[in-house]
């Protein structure tokens, strides 16, 4: 396997700057996921080091190698693609083995059937093998895509958005499986994805990248705890965070954070950390967006000390959960979300009381909208390192 790096590698089309820069490392034997909105240039990426495209400016580099001039077909890379590029004349199992049987990669017939009946197996798809794929469903087309991929041992996986076709059942056991077959083969493997849930569970290490640029690269619970801006605090998570635009008040024996509801002001005393207190005092601020998740928000249909009232706006189940939005405005419009249990009996534009964990506060700057500060930082970084330790 390979240790995979691109330096400040630009791409455009057109107009369009597709790459901005992008420089990243990938370990050996890395699970690392490219983590984005559509558009930000992830399969570009994925596409450079595969040799699919070719950069402008920067370099990628296999081991430390420069692969810029090296045609794909001599990078030994696999990947699999969102759209199949199956080969319609093929069966099943000719389409898994016809990478094996390539001039370059050539195996004798017998490796062959045992790689892809291994495949087959681990896809689920064994009784699949001498049907064609105009004879196949989307997600048995992806899965035929993904088992061509994983008979080969090459420097590098590369997989864009493999799962996206398939069923949410096999989709969450093929997450288990996926993270599985890379731990056991040892191999380096990178992988696309919108679904922050996808992300969470499979990387390694996630690096986020918005409109051709990295945003943040770390672990999950570093990028999802101690997010670098409010954007990508935004993009993770699902009911997404609340973000309030609030005034800082008090002095550096009490901080308190000010913003309205409805025709009211709230305000919230912040709890005492001397960490956040100093950063507060020494950056001098008195506007402040802050953020909190919405299993943080807690609720009441019933007045209670420490909680102030707004009005449900929406009740949504999703699963086995359900969100509660608030709206909190009456010439400003915004909505709080909160997390709740199925079931309950909510009606709409009645009364809701509300509680924030304030222990739980990340600070963004309203301006730059970067991260400044959140409580517990130290204990998150320890859980982080705990993970990339358990990951090594």
């Amino acid at each position: 396997m390979a240790r995979i790096q691109l330096e400040n590698v630009k791409k455009s089309f057109g107009k369009v700057q597709a790459l901005d820069g992008v420089t990243l490392e990938v370990k050996d034997k890395e699970f690392y996921v490219l983590f984005g909105p559509a558009g930000a240039g992830k399969t570009t990426i994925l596409n450079c080091i595969a040799g699919i495209v070719m950069p402008e400016e920067g370099m990628v580099k296999f081991d430390d190698e420069v692969m810029n001039l090296v045609d794909p077909a001599h990078r030994n890379v696999a990947m699999v693609f969102e759209n199949y590029a199956l080969y319609p004349q093929m069966t099943v199992y000719d389409n898994m083995a016809s990478a094996l049987r390539s001039k370059l990669y050539k195996t004798d017939e017998d490796k062959i059937k045992e790689k892809v009946l291994w495949a087959a197996k681990i896809m689920k798809m064994e009784n699949l093998l001498e049907r064609l794929p105009s004879q196949l469903s989307n997600g048995q087309k992806q899965r035929v895509a993904m088992g061509r991929a994983l008979v080969r041992t090459p420097n590098v996986f590369l997989m864009d958005e493999p799962l996206a076709h398939l069923d949410a059942k096999l989709r969450n056991s093929m997450r288990t499986e996926l993270k599985e077959m890379q731990a056991n083969l040892g191999s380096t493997c990178i992988y696309v994805t919108h679904d922050f849930m996808e992300a969470m569970a499979l990387g390694d290490r996630i690096a986020i990248i918005n409109e051709g640029k990295i945003v943040q690269i770390g672990t999950s619970d570093e990028i999802y705890y101690m997010p670098c801006n409010e954007f990508t605090a935004q993009l993770m998570g699902d009911p997404q965070i609340n973000i309030i635009n609030a005034e800082i008040l008090g002095d550096k024996d009490g901080y308190s954070v000010s913003f309205p509801v409805k025709r009211e002001t709230v305000t919230l005393p912040l709890p005492k950390d001397d960490r956040v207190y100093d950063v507060i005092r020494v950056d001098g601020l008195k506007q402040v967006d802050f953020g909190i998740r919405p299993q943080n928000v807690k609720y009441s249909f019933e007045p209670k000390e420490g909680y102030f009232k707004t009005t449900v706006y929406s009740y949504e189940s999703i699963g086995n959960k359900s969100v509660i939005s608030a709206e909190c405005g009456d010439f400003l419009h915004y909505q709080l979300r909160m997390i709740a249990p199925n079931g309950l009996n909510v009606e709409i534009d009645s009364d809701i009381y509300l509680r924030f964990e304030m222990d739980h506060v990340i600070l963004f700057d309203p301006e730059t909208k970067e991260y400044i500060v959140r409580y517990d930082e130290a204990g998150i970084q320890a859980l982080s390192d705990q993970t990339a330790a358990a990951n090594a």
